[in-house]
């Protein structure tokens, strides 16, 4: 297939085939973060949230197939290869949270809307894109590495099953896929869940598009010549790389992230179609645009910080199980939490 398609372009393939069915889940299944946590505090149903449970668990048991059939090197992906900093973890997750409070969807979120005619979402695609590329490579680099520092070496991985293993003598992979099994069942514990086999079918969807990543990109980096990293999809940096490769695609390649959001996009595209959702949408009021805006810039702000977004961390880091990802997940939804709560009943006290 390489002698077929340069390296660059299956990269890009691989991550275009996940973002579909990923925006398929957004729009068909409707997969959404700040929905899930919008159900937990305001709607009182917790469906959406278990699909969480069930999208992370089956990118754990897949992820760890993936490492005992020899088609992961789980040192190898992008969570795992560095250190972990939890103060950036804490922080990059609270703001990151926040600002999906205040955008009304988080990256990926605001993808699917894209595909649904939001151009609302779209402003909140491209700022969200601009800030991530300004924190990570631009004028608050200098200040994010001095606060946080940069990626530091690795000479254990910061990961749960390795320190299960080395604890208990079991396999790194019998210890993930346990976990995620584990996790699956304590999901569906729930008689509700059970029976709403939507949400027990896109939730495993997204999972395997989580391991589709993982598996794409390791094959290309072990047959290759290029030695891609190994990742599976984020939706912060990502949004940046396609916004510059649109501009600069003469003198740019394409990467895992460009295919990636074009997938949501397209994928999304095709469920409002099918759905009969499909509608252009502008913003009417200013001040709601403002604070989408802003939540678009803190989000990406926050997400280079925590090193991924709420998919990034939430499902990519969960499914290597690195330390990283249930700190920043519980702090997104922390940060969204306070975040709603403030544009619901501001900062006066609720009685």
């Amino acid at each position: 297939m390489l002698d077929l398609i340069p390296e660059p372009a299956l990269t890009a393939l691989v991550g275009f085939v996940g973002g579909i069915f990923l925006g398929l889940a957004a729009r068909i299944g409707r997969f959404c973060t700040l929905g899930a946590i919008e159900d937990v505090y305001y709607g009182e149903s917790t469906l959406r949230l278990r699909m969480w449970g069930i999208a992370i668990g089956v990118a754990i048991i897949g992820t760890f197939s993936l490492s005992a059939a020899g088609l992961l090197d789980l040192d190898q992906t992008l969570y795992l290869s560095q250190g972990w900093n939890p103060f950036a973890s804490v922080v990059g997750g609270l703001l990151f949270g926040y600002g999906m409070a205040l955008a009304g969807n988080c990256g990926y979120g605001a993808l699917a809307r894209v595909g649904g005619g939001d151009l609302r979402a779209f402003l909140i695609v491209l700022i969200m894109g601009i800030a991530a590329y300004i924190t990570l490579g631009g004028p608050l680099a200098g200040l994010r590495i001095s606060i946080f520092g940069g990626p530091s070496p690795v000479t254990t991985a910061p990961s749960i099953a390795l320190a299960l293993s080395d604890y208990t003598g079991l396999k790194v992979e019998t210890i993930g896929i346990s976990i995620g099994t584990a996790l699956v069942l304590l999901t569906c514990l729930n008689k509700e869940m059970r029976s709403a086999r939507s949400h027990l079918f896109w939730g495993a969807i997204v999972g395997l598009a989580i391991v589709s990543g993982w598996a794409g990109t390791q094959w290309i980096a072990a047959n290759g010549f290029d030695t891609p990293r190994v990742v599976s999809h984020t939706f912060s940096a990502p949004l940046g790389e396609t916004i510059i490769y649109t501009m600069t695609s003469s003198g740019n390649t394409l990467s895992f992230g460009t295919g990636s959001v074009l997938g949501v996009v397209l994928g999304a595209l095709l469920g409002s179609l099918l759905k009969g959702q499909f509608r252009w949408e502008a913003c009417d009021d200013p001040r709601e645009l403002r604070r989408q805006l802003l939540g678009a810039f803190v989000m990406g702000v926050g997400a280079v910080i925590a090193v991924g977004c709420s998919v990034g961390q939430g499902l990519s880091a969960f499914s290597v199980l690195a330390y990283s990802a249930p700190v920043t997940f519980v702090c997104i939804m922390l940060g969204a939490a306070f975040g709603l709560r403030q544009l619901i009943w501001g900062f006066s006290p609720r009685i």
